[in-house]
């Protein structure tokens, strides 16, 4: 009986798998054959499709992508997206349908479709983020917030443009491959919440109450987001157009000025010689980096860049610094000006890309140039203050008389040499609050460092965090936090766009409860904040004997710091939310974009 049970239960298994997999067959096969019913959406004209040129690519995608006369794949030529879009696209070809490609042959196909069916630099720009792995609150988007923004970030939908048509077969494919969507804000049904589909029982909302099309069908929420999706991100787009006939390899062989910040670490700055490979587009760096505080980051790597302007790279870095935070293998996101004179992005590295590098990067072309300054803020009234400028190919015979910090700022002395400039500086008592450009013989750094009288509150940033349980089978996820000093602007209000940033101060740091429920106690097992640095490491994963119920070390807390500035009486403090979470178990990620 045990036996029959088993067979029985195996049977039924592969019954439901058969029937997953006819539907997903169905979709896959409306993606790629013409519309006849009026219930599935029609084929998009030829014309308005991308054609696929590279003899590869049609080669290995045209078995199940159909050709048409122009040239025009099914599917791939309606769509364009990101090298990390595209990356995932054939790594799901090659896992559910089959697809035999060569390691070489899929960077080879990755590179065509990243370069002739990707985005331009502007409509990138407003994703960029997302492959940069950065950490932050996404701007609402109503109408795709609840369809798509319950599983993804909105950024994953924002980052590919598609015909109308095609955002239609997207939507089938969700359900195909994911009925479980069905259940959720998906289609309306928010069974999470408590709540029940229609005709189920349990008070569901229920299809008889929802709005209808023209063919009387119920509209439901992945409708409005797929219409809003086809207006707002279509294939064919002003910034494509123009960008589509620009695109060229970029000539970058030479030395770059690197400068930025990381979390905890503050500024740095140093050289990137970037050299040439036999493969157009490709390149090899080496980068030497020293930050304010004389440690030192070198790195040795390879980047490609996709689209005439996506940098995509990974390096092999030494620091002096020490600690799980160190960078050792390092990745690369950055995009490059139309005018090829500077890059911009993130270098990350760890388990979660938690930590980081905001990256500016400008060519060397002989000429002085202002990279940095080591101070953000100076308090009226001080004298005799020492500030440094950072720069390059800097005259050694700058005197005080050609630096210029703004109004109520005197420069009394001046040490110049090829890399810097070491200020001594007075400011005046009624010197006015704010931000002041910096001026060295005509070179500006615009809005570099600025005047206070006092410090009116703290922003602690990441604002809010998710920071990830584990151990030895899981890797923690760290979260590294700053204080930033801040006066009132004119009108006298914290967290207005005329508040005054003074940079970052050497705040004590705690956590406090996120008071979510009677007798929470997340503060006590989420783990631990250094209180001086502001680094905090998770707790373990797993049960917890010495929790409620066994439960394991996840929860919610607030980050606070406090600073008493100066010469004031009173501290001031700042807080953000950070969520301790589970390890994510699945990386959901394509880091293999940076080559090989």
């Amino acid at each position: 009986m045990t036996n029959i049970r088993k067979r029985t239960a195996g049977h039924t298994v592969l019954m439901l798998m058969a029937a997953l997999t006819f539907l997903c067959s169905v979709s896959l096969s409306n993606a790629q054959q013409p519309s006849n019913g009026a219930a599935k959406p029609t084929t998009t004209p030829a014309d308005e499709g991308l054609p696929v040129k590279d003899p590869l690519v049609q080669q290995k995608c045209g078995a199940c992508h159909q050709a048409d006369v122009k040239g025009n794949l099914s599917r791939i030529s309606y769509v364009r997206t990101t090298p990390e879009g595209w990356e995932e696209a054939i790594k799901r070809m090659i896992r559910l349908n089959g697809l035999q490609v060569s390691p070489d042959e899929a960077r080879h196909i990755l590179r065509y479709l990243s370069d002739r069916h990707g985005l331009a630099p502007d409509e990138a720009k407003k994703t960029e983020y997302f492959v940069e792995h950065r950490m932050i609150d996404e701007t609402p988007i109503p109408e795709i917030d609840g369809p798509c923004g319950s599983c993804h970030a909105t950024a994953k939908p924002l980052s590919w443009r598609r015909t109308g048509d095609d955002w239609k077969l997207l939507k089938n494919m969700h359900i195909a491959f994911f009925p479980s969507a069905e259940n959720t804000s998906f289609s309306g049904n928010q069974n999470r919440l408590g709540q029940t589909p229609g005709g189920q029982g349990g008070g569901g909302r229920g299809e008889q109450n929802a709005r209808t099309g023209p063919d009387g069908k119920p509209i439901r929420p992945v409708d409005d987001a797929i219409a809003w999706l086809a207006k707002s991100e279509p294939l064919h787009t002003p910034e494509w157009a123009n960008w589509e006939t620009m695109i060229q390899q970029p000539k970058l062989e030479g030395v770059w000025f690197v400068s930025g910040k990381a979390p905890g670490k503050g500024s740095f700055h140093g050289k990137v010689t970037i050299k040439a490979t036999e493969t157009p587009g490709n390149f090899t760096t080496e980068t030497s980096v020293t930050y304010l505080d004389g440690e030192t980051y070198t790195a040795k790597g390879y980047s490609i860049v996709y689209t005439g302007y996506a940098w995509r790279g990974r390096s092999e870095a030494q620091s002096s610094a020490a600690g799980v935070g160190a960078p050792s293998k390092v990745r690369e996101v950055m995009m490059l000006s139309r005018d090829g004179s500077k890059l911009e992005g993130r270098w990350f590295w760890g388990t979660y890309e938690e930590f980081g590098m905001d990256i500016t990067m400008t060519r060397d072309v002989g000429a002085p140039a202002l990279l940095d300054i080591s101070a953000a803020s100076l308090k009226a009234g001080t004298s005799g203050a020492k500030v440094t400028i950072y720069g390059q190919n800097l005259p050694t015979s700058i005197t005080p008389a050609g630096i210029d910090l703004g109004s109520g700022i005197t420069v009394t002395g001046a040490e110049a040499k090829s890399d810097s400039v070491t200020l001594t500086v007075s400011i005046a008592a009624d010197a006015i609050p704010g931000k002041r450009a910096v001026t060295v013989n005509g070179l500006v750094l615009p809005s570099a460092i600025a005047v206070y009288d006092h410090i009116d509150f703290l922003k602690v940033t990441p604002e809010t965090s998710l920071s990830r349980l584990g151990d030895e089978p899981h890797a923690k996820g760290y979260a590294q936090f700053e204080a930033e000093a801040y006066a009132f602007g004119p009108d006298g209000k914290a967290m207005t766009a005329d508040d005054v940033p003074l940079g970052v101060v050497p705040a004590t740091w705690k956590l406090e409860e996120f008071v979510a429920s009677y007798g929470d106690d997340d503060v006590d097992f989420v783990g631990k904040l250094d209180s001086k640095t502001g680094f905090f490491t998770p707790a373990s994963d797993g049960p917890n004997p010495k929790r409620r119920s066994m439960r394991n070390n996840y929860g919610d807390v607030w980050v606070v710091a406090t600073y008493t500035p100066e010469g004031q009486s009173k501290p001031v403090t700042g807080r953000s939310y950070m969520v301790v979470s589970v390890p994510q178990y699945i990386q959901y990620d394509q880091p293999e974009v940076a080559g090989k």
